[in-house]
């Protein structure tokens, strides 16, 4: 099928090939039964590819639902998919369809699927294997055909391993996987965005269109559109509105990007397992590397006491040596005669070339702990301010 004439069925702009590809699978998947996941970044139109596939398929003529599942409080999602009986629970005064008894024949479209609830997950891969389910409450087994599209704006992968996903509903959902690329991957396309919703809001409210310098047009499309196609009409929508000027240049743009950079600044993560080992390892590093300060100030006053102590003539032109530290560091101190008799004879220069490995000094370190300890992994770990997990794995890295 025509690619322009679907786009503008279902009001897509742009030409960047991986949103072409995206909505050619739609097509083709759409006269077929499979489940589909499409994936992609909140605000890119994960929407409309479900619309496309429900409007070329045999369910075409059923009802299209639309669901977000992250909006649904958990008590009450069962029942708004699967329905309820009368006295099912506390406020069910009547037996209610849920959207899989209405749909019947029909498409539903599951968004945010990853935040379905475990027990609504389990229910959910019934009735995409046999059909089969209940209305909360009952014992009754009924029957439903229904098209099933899922999309998410996350990684299923990672709640798989997380255990807040279900993997066999998983690889039921994503028979066929259809993804939507983010604005930013398709440049091409911003100013194409922004010039339809400028002529929209203009159509709409009856006021001349906004326009872009070349300026504000290369800025346009540098930005990172955290928020993808909704921020970029929400902010059309609201230059439209505001400014009296309607050419925009560079810096009115500016003003109006910034008020939305709180989505492009780093979020704070959880710590992992990983970050936490990554956290003791530098600990270490950072424990050896104070040891070793220490160590060089117990050494400078120990040469400064030489120089006092010895007698200086008898040092003249000679080197004194000091033996290496277990941190591989050397110090040379030499001693030169000065040529005026009136001032002092000598100054000392000390110099230290100071070569060691971060490596072999903590192999050194847990090395010194589990000697300490007789071996007791436990106690030298706590010597050691890490975990006993990631000792064990030093001790193996380090060939100890």
């Amino acid at each position: 099928m025509d690619l322009v004439s679907i786009k503008k069925r279902f009001g897509i702009v742009g030409h960047n090939a991986a949103l072409d590809r995206a909505i050619e699978i739609a097509v083709q998947v759409a006269i077929t039964d499979l489940s589909v996941l499409i994936t992609g970044e909140s605000g890119v139109g994960k929407d409309n590819i479900s619309k496309i596939i429900h409007q070329y398929s045999s369910y075409k003529h059923g009802e299209y639902i639309a669901v977000n599942c992250g909006a649904i409080p958990e008590g009450t999602i069962d029942s708004e998919l699967f329905g309820h009986e009368k006295g099912a629970f506390t406020g069910a005064t009547e037996m209610r369809k849920g959207y899989f008894e209405v749909a019947n024949n029909g498409t539903i479209f599951l968004d945010e699927v990853a935040d379905l609830p475990l027990p609504t997950q389990a229910r959910l891969l019934r009735v995409l294997e046999n059909g089969d389910f209940m209305r909360v409450g009952s014992s009754k087994v009924l029957r439903t055909k229904v098209r099933v599209i899922a999309a998410t704006n996350v990684n299923l992968a990672d709640r798989i391993a997380k255990g807040k996903f279900r993997a066999d509903l998983y690889y039921r959902l994503n028979s066929v996987p259809i993804y939507v690329p983010a604005l930013r991957e398709r440049k091409e396309d911003i100013f194409l965005l922004f010039t339809k919703f400028a002529s929209d809001f203009s159509e709409k409210y009856r006021v001349p269109p906004i326009s872009l310098t070349p300026n504000a047009i290369e800025l346009l499309q540098e930005y990172r559109w955290p928020g993808n196609v909704r921020e970029l009409k929400n902010i059309t929508k609201q230059i439209s509105t505001l400014e009296k000027n309607r050419v925009i240049d560079e810096e009115t743009l500016s003003k109006y990007l910034k008020k939305n950079t709180l989505s492009n600044l780093p979020m704070i993560i959880p710590s992992t397992s990983t970050d936490k080992n990554e956290l003791f390892e530098r600990e270490l590093i950072y424990k050896f590397l104070i040891d070793m300060k220490r160590e060089m100030t117990e050494l400078k006053a120990l040469v400064n006491q030489i120089i006092q102590d010895e007698d200086v003539n008898s040092k003249i032109g000679k080197t004194v040596a000091i033996p290496s530290t277990s941190i591989e560091s050397e110090s040379i101190l030499h001693f030169d005669e000065k040529k005026s008799e009136d001032s002092e004879l000598f100054e000392d220069s000390v110099v230290i070339n100071e070569q060691f490995s971060l490596l072999d000094s903590e192999k050194e370190l847990i090395k010194k702990a589990l000697k300490k300890h007789n071996n007791r992994r436990k106690e030298a770990a706590k010597e050691l301010g890490i975990s006993e997990r990631t000792l064990y794995r030093k001790i193996k890295e380090l060939d100890l």
